[in-house]
């Protein structure tokens, strides 16, 4: 299936809407033949790859954390590499390294599982600080510099990385530089019994995510991308996220708000989930929903003693105390 391309006008169509509509679901349901009972989570998994957004999934083992990442990349047609990250885990061993090859006489650039369009990286906070910043670069500017020569990764490209909030002996939490690089923060979760019955049947029967056959391809998504950026936002609309964001910098209980990233992210998520949705314009209902996921790990609280969820409640605070209209 072919979708708009940058060649298009600037307005999304109804027809362009409703194709883009009924690709997003088809992964959606692809994706859930082996991630049972989460949809929301794997509409916001989707939403943050559709803006072109990295994705930090804060949860306990076991959940499911890495098969979401690979069986999109799978239902996607991407390509995909796993970095599990450790203590003792080198920045070359992410980005890549120059190796001299006598023969040739010259250096040769051997490149790093960073490249990929779906890069996991597991334990994100078991590894250094040095090696948790060398994922910095990339994750911004699409681009890994290596003995100054600039190498440029596939595109799409997006970084789901995986962090326990749990066992916190031997780790370094990411610093909020980035933890701002980020799109959005989410938490799996514990699946309901029904599906959890599911997942035990599906491995009954030898359902595996090597099973899953692609559903869309880089290009769809590339095009779904383009169009997302070309939803349509009413001036009024984005009024409303800056007043979201910018509330948070001044609302009771919070040391430091989201910055202006946090307000880009916002307007892009909220984009990508009108494309999803069929929408060819951003309401805001979008940013509504997506406030928590694109905003709460974007800020620091008075009480640092606060339990994690209390970063999602002081965003919720938030969106009830600003209205829609000025």
């Amino acid at each position: 299936m072919s979708l708009s391309s940058a060649s298009s006008p600037p307005v999304v169509s109804e027809a362009d809407a409703a194709r883009a509509a009924e690709v997003a679901a088809s992964i959606v349901t692809n994706v859930e033949r082996f991630i049972q009972g989460k949809r929301e989570v794997i509409e916001l998994a989707l939403t943050c790859l559709i803006a072109e957004g990295h994705l930090l999934l804060e949860d306990v083992p076991g959940v499911g954390k890495t098969s979401l990442a690979r069986s999109l990349a799978v239902s996607l047609g991407m390509s995909w590499h796993r970095i599990q990250f450790t203590p003792d885990l080198l920045p070359s061993d992410v980005t890549g390294v120059s190796v001299f090859h006598q023969g040739s006489s010259r250096f040769e650039f051997h490149p790093g599982p960073v490249f990929a369009n779906i890069v996991l990286a597991d334990e994100i906070n078991r590894a250094s600080p040095r090696t948790q910043s060398a994922l910095l670069e990339v994750m911004e500017e699409r681009t890994v510099t290596v003995d100054g020569v600039t190498h440029e990764v596939p595109r799409p490209f997006v970084v789901m990385a995986t962090s326990n909030p749990i066992e916190m002996g031997g780790t370094f939490p990411l610093p909020e530089a980035q933890l701002d690089r980020f799109l959005m923060a989410i938490s799996v979760g514990y699946p309901d019994p029904a599906a959890e019955v599911a997942v035990l049947a599906n491995l009954q029967h030898g359902v595996r995510i090597d099973s899953l056959a692609p559903v869309a391809s880089p290009q769809v998504m590339t095009d779904l991308i383009e169009q997302s950026r070309r939803t349509h936002v009413e001036p009024a609309v984005l009024d409303y996220i800056v007043r979201l964001t910018s509330s948070t910098r001044t609302a009771r209980g919070i040391l430091l708000g989201a910055s202006p990233r946090g307000s880009v992210g916002l307007l892009r998520a909220a984009q990508a989930s009108a494309t999803i949705a069929g929408r060819t314009y951003v309401s805001p209902a979008d940013v509504q929903r997506l406030s928590v996921p694109v905003l709460a790990h974007r800020i620091l609280l008075t009480d640092a003693d606060a339990p994690a969820s209390a970063r999602a409640d002081a965003i919720r605070a938030v969106v009830d105390h600003v209205s829609v209209s000025p």
